[in-house]
């Protein structure tokens, strides 16, 4: 309520982590995938549903 009445900032309190980081991070993700070939992003997509999929013991 006191932000919408202009008695407190609406903005967020610092998290402690690096901002030029946070940016670089959310593009790594879109850059490797581009540099990899088809072939290769799909061998890592099958491993990865293996691992999924496969029998868990607990």
């Amino acid at each position: 309520m006191n932000v919408l009445t202009g008695e407190a900032d609406d903005e967020s309190p610092d998290d402690g982590k690096d901002k030029a980081a946070q940016a670089m991070g959310k593009k790594g993700g879109k850059a490797r995938a581009a540099s990899m070939t088809a072939e290769r992003r799909k061998e890592i997509a099958r491993k990865a549903a293996e691992k999924r999929w496969s029998a868990k013991e607990t």
